[in-house]
């Protein structure tokens, strides 16, 4: 059996962690020094498709961390609109694999001007984003070949939660941080058989999740249309509910993804429900009667926890798509970098 591109990059998730972690200390150390001497009331973030994901996952972080918002702004405001912010005294947080689509390069240049410290995290330190931005955080992940991304996505979490535990200068939170690249090991053998078998031949799936794992639910459900042709859509389990169960039926596919968190029990209660509708239900907790326990690589800390299931996921989706007879590494119609105006 080949090994594909997607596969290798997913293996070396927990190496581009350790990268990460011994050589973008000072970068991240200086940035978080900077947004403690700006005490910004509000962020912004600025990011499109699995970076956006990491964008709503620094969200739920830093307002549960530090009680301080952040709002996503569409990167058009500058590009297309030609629109100025009132973003005097804030932080902009700018999130591209390649710092190169000009859409997101014009808000975080537009973000500065307008009075932001600008904070740009990127694989390519030498980007026309970094060129933009006040303090550039180098992701370290190295070189990613398959359009899927992957270790750059567990990379730009890990730089963006690291910032925000340097910033709220919590001890625990960075003893997890420190211990991630052993997690992750761990994590990407990990690859869920059980939901493997779940999805079968099914078309259409529910990925959710609550709070910080709902982003990681959005990147999932984007992994499955990316990489596999499955129509996968992401929901809050406080949502899914309000409409989407309908088209629920014997059989449907739902993976939830779960960290031990406040959440944990409200979302078992929420998949539950959803089973006794006759949906397969997969979820990373043992607090669900009715559905079936996927194994979690746990990280010792609510907020790491999803970056452990994403890497699992990986692991998985690889195996669907190759079960699929689908190549990973060059989903149709897609290209490694996409540059939006």
């Amino acid at each position: 059996m080949t090994t594909t591109q997607m596969r290798q990059e997913v293996l070396e998730i927990p190496i581009a962690a350790a990268r990460l972690l011994a050589h973008g200390g000072d970068d991240i150390r200086r940035a978080a020094a900077a947004m403690r001497a700006r005490d910004p009331q509000f962020l912004v973030s600025v990011a499109r498709g699995s970076s956006d994901h990491v964008a709503t996952y620094l969200k739920y972080a830093s307002e549960l961390l530090t009680g301080t918002p952040i709002a996503s702004i569409g990167p058009s405001i500058a590009s297309v609109y030609k629109r100025k912010l009132k973003l005097d005294g804030s932080v902009c947080l700018s999130v591209s694999q390649s710092g190169k689509s000009p859409d997101i390069v014009e808000m975080a240049r537009m973000a500065r001007d307008c009075g932001a410290l600008s904070i740009a995290m990127t694989n390519h330190p030498d980007s026309p984003l970094a060129q933009v931005a006040d303090h550039t955080l180098d992701l370290h992940a190295g070189p990613e070949i398959s359009v899927a991304a992957t270790k750059t996505f567990v990379n730009s979490t890990i730089a963006g939660i690291w910032l925000l535990a340097e910033w709220a200068q919590d001890d625990a939170l960075l003893r997890a941080i420190a211990d991630l690249p052993a997690v992750l090991e761990k994590a990407v053998q990990n690859d869920w058989p059980t939901a493997r078998a779940a999805l079968g031949a099914r078309q259409s799936v529910f990925c959710l999740g609550r709070g910080p794992s709902y982003a990681i639910a959005n990147e999932a459900a984007l992994k499955l249309k990316e990489t596999c042709q499955i129509h996968a859509e992401a929901y809050s389990s406080a949502e899914v509910l309000h409409g989407p169960v309908s088209i629920v039926d014997s059989g449907f596919p739902v993976i939830a993804l779960a960290a031990q968190d406040d959440a944990e029990q409200v979302l078992a209660q929420v998949v539950d429900e959803i089973a006794s509708k006759g949906a397969v239900v997969s979820v990373t907790s043992d607090k669900a009667s009715k559905a079936t326990q996927l194994q979690a690589t746990r990280s010792g800390h609510p907020l790491t926890d999803p970056i452990a299931l994403i890497a699992s996921f990986y692991a998985m989706v690889e195996q669907v798509a190759a079960s699929r007879g689908i190549n990973p590494d060059a989903p149709r119609h897609l290209m490694k970098v996409t540059e939006t105006v």
